[in-house]
């Protein structure tokens, strides 16, 4: 956690002009988060966002984060199952600035319902969305076009007009979804894979 390794380097505290007294206790912000809405971080997440110059090109994927290690005599006392993490990501391709996301501990529902969800809540700042074959669905790419979003997403090669469909998507766009594995290698560099929160 970033306020640990600042109480580990006070020089890069006293940098920004804290005393390591001035920081507080871990387990305070952990609680402090939990009482923030999941509205209220997307807000927070968007006015991050905007600081960027962002282009109306996105990319969607999901990854996993593991759980961290808890003690056995914990996990059955908490009665708590949660394994893994599953983080779906809304990525500007030009910067590389996460414009929202969803967390969920079950395995429920498809990716591309989950990526009409978050296309729906970002309608108004997007002109194309790419996305990988996991996503593929015909029903998503009609109600992306009805948000005016355009779909950047392969077809599985069922029959040979999906050959057809492929070649009309423009392949330079296509290519920066990518983008997403990168913020994603990004994050799990520098934070961890695994989830240290106990509430999920």
């Amino acid at each position: 956690m970033t306020i640990d390794l600042l109480k580990e380097m006070p020089q890069i505290a006293g940098e920004i002009g804290l005393e390591a007294a001035d920081l507080p206790v871990p387990s305070t912000l952990c609680k402090a988060f939990d009482r923030i809405k999941m509205n209220v971080c997307r807000v927070l997440l968007r006015q991050s966002a905007q600081l960027h110059a962002l282009s109306e090109h996105a990319a969607i994927d999901a990854t996993f984060y593991e759980r961290d290690r808890a003690s056995r005599h914990y996990c059955q006392r908490t009665n708590y199952h949660v394994q893994t993490l599953k983080v779906t990501k809304l990525v500007d391709t030009a910067t590389q600035a996460v414009l929202d996301l969803h967390c969920s501990t079950t395995l429920e529902g498809s990716d591309a319902d989950l990526c009409e969800q978050i296309a729906r809540r970002n309608a108004g700042d997007l002109r194309s969305l790419a996305a990988d074959k996991g996503y593929d669905k015909q029903q998503l790419r009609e109600r992306l076009r009805g948000l005016d979003i355009r779909p950047l997403i392969k077809h599985r090669i069922f029959a040979p007009y999906d050959h057809a469909h492929n070649a009309r998507i423009d392949e330079d766009l296509y290519a920066q979804r990518s983008m997403t594995e990168t913020v994603n290698s990004a994050v799990k560099r520098s934070l961890g894979y695994a989830v240290r929160a106990r509430t999920w």
